[in-house]
């Protein structure tokens, strides 16, 4: 009888153990802000049956973001603040998502500019994916990529962890200006 009750004892360890484990890798790796959001915004291009959406930043009416989606492939997003804005704000009103996407890839100014390809269009990945080729962001000159290679990018890996953290976050950002826009737009007539 006592080596079971010290059997149940081992094991209730063992199981908290486990938890307190699982629970402080977790707090190590937080889960990726954009991850939700650029699934929610796939969903709905797929169903407003849209390949691009553009909005202004509601916090710098000279900058712009405007995303490209290649359907259950990538979505490709980029942000930066544009010289001549009624030019995009007109698009805007219009609804031209395309070319706003295409003025900002191309002649946005490139010291504000920010871009994401986010392969699978699931977000940024705040560990290293199992497999397939890495996300990418780039800010300005600097580009980021998200193979967890902090060598190879020439950071410590304190670091590169605080630029992916960053760039993920900033990426939410981007991603939820675009959701509330893609939210405005009627639903497609069948």
């Amino acid at each position: 009888m006592r080596s079971q009750h010290t059997l149940g004892w081992a094991l209730c360890l063992a199981i908290a153990t486990l938890c307190l484990t699982i629970s402080l890798g977790a707090a190590q790796n937080p889960p990726s802000k954009s991850a939700p959001l650029a699934h929610e915004l796939a969903q709905t291009l797929d169903q407003a049956k849209l390949e691009h959406i553009a909005a202004r930043d509601p916090q710098d009416p000279t900058r712009f973001i405007g995303a490209m989606y290649f359907p259950g492939l990538q979505l490709v997003v980029v942000a930066g603040n544009y010289s001549v804005p009624v030019l995009l704000n007109e698009k805007l009103i219009n609804h031209n998502y395309k070319d706003v996407y295409i003025d900002l890839s191309s002649a946005s100014e490139r010291g504000t500019r920010f871009s994401v390809e986010d392969l699978h269009a699931d977000g940024l990945p705040l560990t290293k994916p199992k497999e397939g080729p890495p996300d990418a962001v780039e800010k300005g000159n600097e580009r980021l990529v998200f193979d967890f290679d902090w060598k190879k990018a020439k950071l410590s890996e304190d670091e590169y962890m605080k630029k992916i953290t960053a760039a993920d976050e900033e990426y939410a950002k981007l991603l939820t200006v675009l959701l509330a826009e893609a939210k405005k737009l009627p639903a497609p007539t069948k």
